[in-house]
């Protein structure tokens, strides 16, 4: 059997089981690790076929979608990143891809997970405007509104309207982030506030979820009520008269040069 032909009977061995109601993540991994070793050397033996570019890609969509099961970060960004050569680059070679944009969205909602608008807009401008209403990227195009306009709620209610599981995910690690954002307006505003309004505010709930984030903000819990840490005002001692001095060296060196 040609190294080829193995690739491709590991490829197939690999989708099997990743599609299964409850793949083997370990073993996906492993599957993956070979795969991607066996077309690193394929490169080099000979010439790159259509064939096995589409291999490649394929290989490399299912790796981003193994990643976000793994709940693995980076390696999910990896695969982007290489998954865009093969979207852009050779987009006349290989027929289109079914999970392109599934993938591509799905990346957009990992950047605003982490509150990394910037990359967001920047990914977003590569993207053919014709493709801005696919369903995965309008998703993603949705929040990012919301979340500018500081509608949480539309946020929010956006987590029981995603286009496919993969993006729930992401839109709780989004949650999280916004919980954060929450927190620190709120610790500086309140000197306390009651539980009840609290889980309200920060979109959780139980009780008991608002008091494992409020003892991981390092806040205080009394009874019913949660007590915010304040920070105490420091006073800002200005050295004027060094300053007023130095202004007059300033000055005088002008005077001078003129």
């Amino acid at each position: 059997m040609s190294s080829l032909d193995a690739t491709i009977a590991l490829f197939e061995t690999l989708k099997k089981d990743f599609n299964t109601a409850n793949p083997d993540l370990k073993k996906c991994g492993q599957h993956l690790a070979t795969l991607k070793l066996n077309l690193t050397q394929l490169s080099f033996l000979q010439e790159t076929t259509p064939k096995e570019l589409l291999l490649t890609r394929e290989i490399l969509e299912i790796g981003a979608q193994w990643s976000i099961k793994a709940k693995d970060f980076p390696s999910f960004e990896r695969y982007i990143a290489q998954l865009k050569t093969y979207y852009n680059d050779y987009s006349s070679a290989l027929p289109a891809s079914q999970r392109q944009y599934s993938l591509l969205g799905l990346n957009l909602l990992c950047l605003l997970s982490q509150n990394r608008i910037a990359e967001f807009h920047t990914e977003l401008e590569l993207i053919d405007p014709e493709h801005l209403d696919n369903i995965y990227i309008k998703h993603p195009l949705t929040v990012e509104q919301s979340l500018m306009e500081g509608s949480y709620n539309k946020v929010w209610n956006s987590k029981s309207n995603v286009p496919a599981e993969e993006y729930a995910f992401f839109m709780e690690i989004l949650m999280g982030t916004i919980r954060n954002e929450i927190g620190s307006c709120s610790e500086k505003a309140y000197d306390r506030l009651p539980i009840a309004d609290a889980a309200t505010l920060l979109y959780f709930k139980t009780p008991q979820e608002v008091t494992t984030f409020a003892l991981a903000r390092g806040w205080t819990v009394q009874g019913n009520q949660i007590v915010f840490t304040q920070q105490q005002n420091l006073d800002v001692v200005i050295p004027a008269p060094k300053m007023i001095r130095n202004a007059l060296g300033y000055a005088r060196e002008l005077e001078r040069i003129v």
